[in-house]
């Protein structure tokens, strides 16, 4: 499925903006929007390591948000999304590693997903049974970063996600 395709529908309309927290498991919040109807599991990272030519620089970065989110009306159920707080490079991947285990994102402007469902359900399979999540990449500006998640909640904090919009 192409980027643009999933544009539309990846993004819950509120993620940033939300102030409809309806749980929290741990390292992980669960919202909930009701026009439209959607739903999200969400963490920010417990670190950050920014580089650039192989040394650590400071960067000016949004928010940092791993996601899981439900919008029953658009047919998403359990979709992975990452924002990095800037634009990634153009035709760049995200890699998210769970425990070892890699995963590629394709990536469009602040917004990264997996490329299709098949690669959702790998994805979240690996989290509900990991610990940690690192997200790598590289911004539009030559900086690579890397997110470190903690999955502590994760499995329960979908789980409430997903109930709250079925």
């Amino acid at each position: 499925m192409a980027a643009a395709a999933l544009t539309g529908a990846a993004m819950p309309a509120a993620a940033q903006e939300s102030t409809n927290q309806v749980a929290a498991n741990t390292a992980w919040s669960v919202f909930e929007d009701k026009n439209p109807k959607e739903c999200w599991a969400v963490s920010a990272p417990t670190e950050t390591v920014n580089t650039r030519d192989g040394r650590v620089v400071a960067v000016r970065r949004g928010s940092i948000l791993l996601m899981t989110f439900f919008r029953p009306d658009a047919g998403v159920a359990g979709q992975v999304a990452f924002t990095g707080g800037y634009p990634f490079a153009g035709g760049s991947t995200v890699e998210i590693d769970v425990d070892g285990t890699s995963f590629d994102l394709f990536t469009e402007g602040e917004w990264a997903w997996p490329a299709s469902k098949a690669d959702d359900a790998k994805i979240i399979a690996a989290m509900k049974a990991g610990s940690n999540a690192t997200l790598t990449a590289r911004s539009s500006r030559g900086t690579q970063t890397k997110d470190t998640f903690s999955l502590s909640g994760y499995t329960a904090a979908m789980g409430e996600a997903e109930k709250r919009c079925k």
